[in-house]
């Protein structure tokens, strides 16, 4: 079999400090070399739709369309706990209010616009790149923006105003926390490679979460506009327990996204999810 794996993952400090250990050769790798494939979620989501990574990041909203060819591993989650993606504006703004602007959105298969879906029904868009989202909303070309990623913490630095933080809606929903990202590993390895290759990529983020000065320093790089103690709060958030196994709480999470995104129509049907570490 061939050893030489492709792992893509997103450019930004929370995935950065994930695979610190693996990338800087601090785990056993038992014999797997990994290319390291940094690219935004839009693009990882659109790949991996095309069967073309060995592993991957991919939003959980776009693991409904390839959960085929793609096992969804148990670590790796990214899961916003009573927090998550937020629509921001430039004046104050009552959610209700949101079905008649146009939001600048990340990507339609991000798990932020499946969320913001549920959350208010139908609305217009415009898909940009996610680190354009804040400037398009202060400089006025979009009236709302979606964002994810360190934005969530930087967006007042715009004088921009929280309309709806989803994490707190779903949890307020649902009393969990909102499911939005996952690593993903190609079905066609085999049960047995996939086993192995999913412990090695725990214990890279055990690793992290174990020496984390170390890891959050190694992060930085990939933190735009952040310095170390802001950089350390954005990967606390989504670097945690849940990530190393989020468990039936991160599991019932999931099915329920699937489930409600299947009721209205917003993916085709509800993927099964296996019980696999």
């Amino acid at each position: 079999m061939n050893r030489r794996l492709t792992l893509g993952h997103s450019p930004d400090p929370d995935d950065a400090f994930m695979f610190y250990a693996l990338a800087k050769g601090l785990v056993d790798a038992q014999g797997w070399q990994f290319e390291h494939i940094l690219q935004d979620i839009q693009t990882l989501n659109e790949r991996a739709m095309r069967c073309e990574l060995d592993i991957s990041a991919v939003s959980i909203h776009a693991y409904a369309y390839v959960a085929e060819d793609y096992a969804l591993l148990s670590c790796g989650a990214s899961m916003g706990d009573n927090y998550g993606p937020l629509v921001v504006a430039r004046e104050p703004m009552e959610p209700g209010k949101l079905a008649s602007a146009v939001i600048a959105v990340p990507g339609t298969m991000t798990t932020a616009f499946l969320a913001l879906k549920l959350a208010i029904g139908e609305f217009r868009y415009e898909v940009m790149p996610f680190d354009q989202i804040l400037d398009a909303v202060v400089s006025g070309r979009a009236s709302a923006g979606l964002i994810i990623h360190e934005g969530q913490l930087t967006y007042r630095r715009g004088n921009l105003c929280k309309v709806i933080d989803l994490g707190e809606w779903w949890n307020g929903q649902h009393a969990l926390p909102l499911p939005l990202g996952g690593n993903v590993i190609r079905r066609a390895l085999g049960d047995e490679a996939i086993k192995q290759i999913s412990a090695i990529l725990r214990q890279s983020i055990e690793y992290g979460l174990t020496h984390r000065h170390e890891a959050v320093e190694y992060a930085l790089q990939w933190a735009r506009d952040m310095g170390h103690d802001l950089a350390d709060r954005f990967v606390g958030m989504y670097v945690n327990d849940l990530t190393l196994d989020y468990g039936e709480r991160g599991r019932r999470a999931i099915e329920l996204l699937f489930e409600l995104a299947a009721q209205r129509g917003i993916i085709p049907r509800k993927p099964e999810l296996e019980k696999r570490r």
